[in-house]
């Protein structure tokens, strides 16, 4: 089965949920049997990466400038699959499907996995935010099979276009705990004493609140870690200031592979204080270590099951600081680590993930019958 995916930056290298979620699920229907071919915007593809493994990369050109980007590189990318012919066209992201219906002019079998109401992001104007409605209408209409990485979204899409998708969550990987902490002290960090937050630097994820909550709970010996690419804008500058005037702060950059193994492995706790969501991978991830987690109570995050003492209103800064001066009296609990690890293997795993996935493709070929998701 000829597999084309439409929607990402890049494979490698690229912070965002939509491109962890593809690295993890390509790779596997490719072992699975699948010739995957993923569309890479030229930006974030490197000169000469022509595969990630098994996975296949196809650097397409497209700007570099939020609000174009996408919508150039779908419409090449849609010309390209109607010239190519993959069996399935897989677009991710409703900005992106706002070419399905040229996709199914075009005769090829698509499949959409909304990972969002991405038209609710505090960063787009109103024209922007019109055009992903558009993209999330057509997408749902225009689409063969529809994927929803929430309950939330799979009821968004019932009751806005009538249309049924099928529940598909985001997955992660339990990686074994690291014992190195190179990393930490590299950054100036001690195990089990700092605070972590993984994810881009923009508005919806309000970083702010956080280094506010964290400086109010003025937690001993804790330090803050940010670990998220700090681009040239002004919210970007608004972190780097505030974290200038805030003891503790660590703006690590954009950080993968070991270290952030490592910054996981030994965190005392992680935040996640976002007033938008579909299912977050990184809170996944932190949970997938043990460790202690606290996050907004916004329906994303509500979804991912945490206990309900482990959520706190979005934007009330007051009282994620008191969860946070909590969290840090609390003393480690190892046990409590191992359950959570084990609850999130069971919950959110990614090799039955990908073969959901590789039955929703059967399907639109019309050679398969439905594979039956495991209870949640």
């Amino acid at each position: 089965m000829r597999v084309m995916v439409l929607g990402l930056r890049g494979l490698t290298q690229v912070q965002g949920g939509v491109e962890t979620h593809a690295a993890q699920l390509y790779r596997r229907l490719a072992t699975l049997g699948c010739e995957i071919e993923v569309l890479g915007r030229t930006p974030f593809v490197p000169a000469g990466q022509n595969n990630v493994g098994d996975v296949r990369v196809r650097r397409l050109w497209s700007p570099r400038r939020p609000g174009l980007e996408a919508m150039i590189h779908s419409l090449i990318g849609v010309a390209y699959a109607a010239v190519t012919r993959p069996d399935i066209l897989h677009i991710h992201a409703i900005g992106p499907s706002i070419v399905a219906p040229i996709a199914r002019l075009a005769g090829l079998r698509t499949v959409v996995t909304h990972h969002g109401p991405d038209y609710d992001r505090d960063k787009w104007g109103r024209f922007a935010r019109w055009v992903l409605l558009i993209g999330e209408r057509l997408g749902m209409q225009y689409s063969d099979a529809r994927i929803a990485i929430s309950k939330t979204i799979a009821q968004v899409i019932r009751d806005k276009y009538g249309r049924e998708a099928e529940l598909i969550p985001n997955g992660v990987e339990v990686h074994a705990v690291r014992a190195e902490t190179d990393y930490l002290v590299e950054i100036g960090v001690q195990p089990r004493r700092y605070v972590l937050h993984v994810g881009r630097l923009v508005p919806e994820k309000r970083q702010l609140d956080l280094i506010e909550a964290f400086s109010r709970a003025a937690i001993p010996g804790w330090k803050l870690v940010l670990a998220g690419k700090l681009a040239d804008d002004r919210y970007c500058d608004e972190i780097r200031a505030a974290a200038a005037s805030t003891e503790g702060v660590v703006l690590a950059g954009y950080v993968c592979g070991e270290p952030l193994d490592q910054l996981y492995s030994h965190a005392g706790a992680f935040v996640l204080p976002s007033s938008h969501e579909g299912l977050p991978i990184a809170l996944l991830e932190a949970l997938s270590y043990g460790v202690p987690s606290l996050a907004s109570s916004i329906a994303g995050n509500l979804e991912v099951g945490l206990d309900p003492a482990c959520y706190f209103p979005p934007g009330d800064i007051h009282a994620l600081a008191s969860r946070l001066a909590q969290l840090a009296r609390e003393p480690l609990d190892e046990q409590a680590a191992a359950r959570r690890r084990l609850w999130t293997k069971k919950r959110y795993d990614w090799d039955r993930i990908a073969l959901q996935t590789l039955s929703v493709y059967a399907r639109c070929l019309g050679s398969a019958p439905r594979l039956t998701p495991e209870p949640r």
